[in-house]
């Protein structure tokens, strides 16, 4: 079952031009990560009456590794990002991250699953609260990026218009010695993002990564033979809130370009 609530709005730079963004949480029992009760919280824009304007269109965002759905909230402040951009005259869209724990976004030998969870319960979820999964995008940080840019080339999203990853935690090669991303080589063979690339060819893209970051030479192996055409960069930053609260202004207009 699921439980949600309403707190808090953040407005705009420019109040009357551009609608109030409402958070709601809630929390919900995910069979496909049974251990705990699995939290989301979403930025919803609203109309001027106090109600969601017809049916939005939501950008799901991924968290990294010792994370959860409050991150992109409480460390990049999304939803006064999301203000700023519809009071610049972007188009509104809502934003919605949910629990993830540390499963790397795919099917585990553990059991737990929270690629199918985003797909099976959280997306209808998001339904039933007003916004519309049939215009959806994907984004996410690090181990949250590797995820979104999986999830994408899984087609499993048959409303996904655009994605994004920042400082994604992608790798060529199966490293033996770390466990916390993949099971095995088997695992890391069904889950290889570099090896997907060409099904990301007709879908927008935008790719960032922080001149600092330790992931910063994998990162531009993967972009240096992504197909289609994409966006993004390399600036000045580590990996850490900082530089992705740098970004998130310029990730946030790319993903409501797409969603419009």
């Amino acid at each position: 079952m699921a439980a949600a609530s309403v707190a808090g709005c953040a407005g705009g730079t420019s109040p009357g031009h551009a609608p109030p963004v409402a958070m709601r949480t809630g929390n919900f029992t995910s069979r496909f990560r049974p251990q705990e009760p699995t939290g989301w919280s979403m930025a919803l824009p609203e109309s001027a009456g106090g109600t969601p304007p017809g049916s939005l269109p939501v950008a799901l965002f991924l968290h990294g590794a010792h994370a959860d759905h409050r991150m992109v909230f409480e460390d990049l402040d999304a939803a006064q990002v999301l203000a700023q951009h519809m009071a610049r005259g972007g188009a509104p869209f809502a934003i919605a991250a949910v629990d993830g724990g540390e499963t790397w976004w795919h099917r585990r030998a553990s059991g737990t699953d929270t690629q199918s969870m985003l797909v099976e319960e959280f997306l209808p979820l998001l339904a039933g609260q007003g916004v519309d999964t049939g215009r959806l995008a994907l984004f996410g940080l690090s181990m949250g990026g590797f995820g979104a840019l999986l999830l994408a080339a899984r087609h499993r999203l048959p409303g996904l218009r655009a994605v994004a990853a920042m400082s994604p935690a992608v790798w060529s090669q199966y490293d033996p010695g770390r466990s916390d991303n993949f099971d095995s080589a088997a695992d890391f063979a069904a889950n290889d993002v570099f090896a997907l690339r060409p099904k990301l060819e007709p879908l927008p893209k935008r790719i960032d990564c922080g001149t600092a970051d330790s992931l910063l030479f994998s990162v531009q192996d993967y972009v240096k033979d992504l197909p289609g055409e994409h966006e993004g960069g390399f600036q000045s930053g580590g990996h850490d809130s900082g530089y992705w609260r740098s970004i998130l202004p310029d990730v946030v207009g790319f993903l409501g370009r797409n969603l419009a």
